[in-house]
C-alpha cells in the first residue's frame, strides 16, 4: 500500500519467563498507518501496547510476523539500511525522568543522534540544538543545563527535541503525557500536533487516556491482553464503539456536563485482567464481558470489517 508508511502484519512478541512459561505480550497484531496521520493505540496497563511500539522500532526483536516501514521489513534490515531506518523512526518515552541521561547536558542529549549520524559539527551542531530547543518552546540557555534542573513537562519537551534532531519521518510516542500534570498534558499534545503540521510527521501515539487520544488521533486501535479488538477512525470509534471492551473504556471517560453524566450508563467490568501467560480460550475478553456467549469460550473471534474501515474482533458481529 503506497500511502502506508507502516504496516504491521501478524506481529508477535513472546517472552520466556521461566519454568516453561511464555508471556504472550503481543499476539498476532495487525494494523497499518498512513503517511502523515496519527494512529492512537489504547488499552489498559499491561495490554501490550508499549511492547508493540518497542517491537516496531526494534528495541525488541519480533517473535513472529512482519513490520514493514516504507515497504521494507524492519526486522530483516542490516548495515546502512538499518542505519537509515534508525534515523527515520524515533521514539519519545513515557518517563521524562528516566529517559534522559542525568550526566549529560541538555545540549549533548539533543545532539546525541546528530553525532551518531554525523550530520553536523561545531557551530552548525550548536545552531541545530538551539533551533530544536526553540521549536519545543525552550530557550538557548537551557542547552548547558542538566535534566534535574527541569520540570517533567520541560523534560518531555527535551525528549521530543531529541527525537526531532535527526529529522525522522515517524515518531512512536509511548505514553508521552501520562507522567505529566494534567495542566501540562494539553500543552505537550498541542506541541505534537503543531510539529506534525509543520514537518509532515507520522505518529504512533500510545496511551491509556482515551479522552486525550481522541484530540490527537486520526484513527484509533484498542488493545486487550496482547491483541487488537477494534480499530476505526477516531470520531467513528467514539460515536459508535462496537466491541464491549471499547464500550466499557469509553463509558469511563468523565463528561463535563453533570446532567449528561448522571443519565449515561457506566459499564463496570467484573474481575481482573487475566494473565498473558495463560490467556482465556476463545475470546480473551470473555471472562469480563457482559455480553459473553458460549461460543466465546471455544472460538477465537474473526477480525472483521463491520463498517467502512471499522474493524472488530467479536462474535456479536460474526
Amino acid at each position: 500500500m503506497a500511502d502506508h508508511i507502516l504496516e504491521v502484519r501478524n506481529l508477535k512478541k513472546y517472552f520466556n519467563v521461566g519454568h516453561g512459561n511464555v508471556l504472550k505480550a503481543v499476539d498476532n497484531v495487525s494494523f497499518s498507518i498512513k503517511r502523515g496521520e496519527t494512529f492512537g493505540l489504547v488499552g489498559e496497563s499491561g495490554c501490550g501496547k508499549s511492547t508493540t511500539g518497542r517491537t516496531i522500532i526494534r528495541l525488541y526483536e519480533a517473535t513472529d510476523g512482519q513490520v514493514l516501514f516504507n515497504g521494507e521489513d524492519v526486522h530483516a534490515l542490516r548495515g546502512s539500511k538499518l542505519r537509515d531506518f534508525n534515523r527515520n523512526m524515533q521514539m519519545v518515552f513515557q518517563d521524562p525522568y528516566a529517559s534522559l541521561n542525568p550526566r549529560m547536558t541538555v545540549g549533548d542529549i539533543i545532539a546525541e543522534g546528530i553525532d551518531i549520524h554525523g550530520l553536523f559539527t561545531g557551530r552548525k551542531r550548536r545552531e541545530r540544538v538551539v533551533e530544536l530547543l526553540r521549536t519545543v518552546g525552550l530557550n538557548e540557555e537551557h542547552a548547558s543545563r542538566f535534566p534535574h534542573e527541569f520540570s517533567g513537562g520541560q523534560r518531555q519537551r527535551i525528549g521530543i527535541a531529541r527525537a526531532l534532531a535527526i529529522e525522522p519521518q515517524f515518531i512512536i510516542a509511548d505514553e508521552p503525557i501520562s507522567a505529566l500534570d494534567v495542566s501540562i498534558q494539553a500543552q505537550v499534545v498541542n506541541l505534537f500536533k503543531r510539529l506534525q503540521k509543520e514537518r509532515g510527521l507520522t505518529y504512533l501515539f500510545i496511551a491509556h487516556d482515551l479522552a486525550m487520544v481522541k484530540h490527537i488521533s486520526d484513527r484509533i486501535g484498542v488493545m486487550y491482553l496482547g491483541a487488537l479488538v477494534e480499530t476505526a477512525e477516531a470520531n467513528e470509534l467514539y460515536r459508535k464503539p462496537l466491541h464491549p471492551y471499547t464500550q466499557a473504556l469509553l463509558s469511563a471517560i468523565p463528561i463535563p456536563d453533570p446532567e449528561v453524566e448522571r443519565k449515561r450508563e457506566r459499564i463496570i467490568l467484573q474481575g481482573d485482567v487475566p494473565s498473558p501467560i495463560n490467556p482465556p480460550s476463545g475470546c480473551r475478553f470473555r471472562t469480563r464481558c457482559p455480553k459473553a456467549m458460549p461460543e466465546c469460550a471455544t472460538h477465537v473471534p474473526e477480525w472483521k470489517e463491520v463498517e467502512n474501515d471499522h474493524f472488530v474482533a467479536c462474535h456479536l458481529y460474526s
